[in-house]
């Protein structure tokens, strides 16, 4: 039994030096043994080059005319542009509860806190490090608290005034979050005692 053990080792000690052995990082001129080539050698067009096929000579394709990503049908109006049928500013189409606000601060504070602040109060850190900036307002204003839900959606997807969009990097359900968090953030600082429940008081 001793033995088989000793012969076993030894075998498993010459097969680890023969392995380290092949990895030297000796330049080989042999072809290397490819198992699977599936696609890789493939006949195909890469971007930009011409193609003699199509009659304007492009390989790139512009996709079909009416082409929708999916996702991006935006059947629903009210999701997707923040307005009712009659164009006035909807409510927040979402079940707001905690998860979705705990959703909009997180993605609050990677876009929006760097200029309106943590507190929605618009000192966020490039408005107060004078960078040059014009001010960022505040959300705690009598105008922005009287605002449908699709205004601030609105200003968040195509930017208002200096403020670019962000409707390009923000998911749509994201933005709606987002809200949700702003309108958090106004209450917080709005708030009154009936607010607060009996048993926190």
């Amino acid at each position: 039994m001793k033995q088989s053990r000793h012969i076993f080792g030894s075998a498993c000690l010459l097969l680890l030096a023969v392995l380290l052995a092949g990895c030297q990082g000796a330049i080989s001129d042999k072809t290397p043994i490819h198992i699977n080539p599936n696609m890789d050698a493939q006949e195909r067009f890469e971007a930009q080059e011409a193609n003699l096929f199509f009659e304007d000579g492009r390989a790139m394709r512009a996709p079909v005319k009416g082409t929708v990503a999916r996702g991006y049908l935006k059947e629903d109006v009210v999701l997707w542009t923040g307005k009712t049928a009659d164009g006035s500013w909807a409510d927040n189409p979402l079940t707001v509860d905690l998860e979705l606000i705990e959703r909009g601060r997180d993605q609050y504070d990677i876009f929006c806190g760097v200029c309106h602040g943590v507190a929605g109060d618009g000192k966020g850190i490039i408005m107060t490090g004078n960078y040059g900036y014009i001010p960022a307002p505040s959300y705690h204003t009598d105008m922005l608290r009287a605002q449908g839900d699709g205004y601030l959606y609105d200003a968040l997807t195509y930017g208002v005034r200096s403020m670019p969009g962000y409707g390009t990097q923000v998911k749509v359900k994201d933005r709606w979050a987002i809200v949700a968090y702003m309108r958090a953030l106004q209450r917080s600082q709005h708030a009154s005692t009936g607010d607060v429940p009996e048993s926190e008081r």
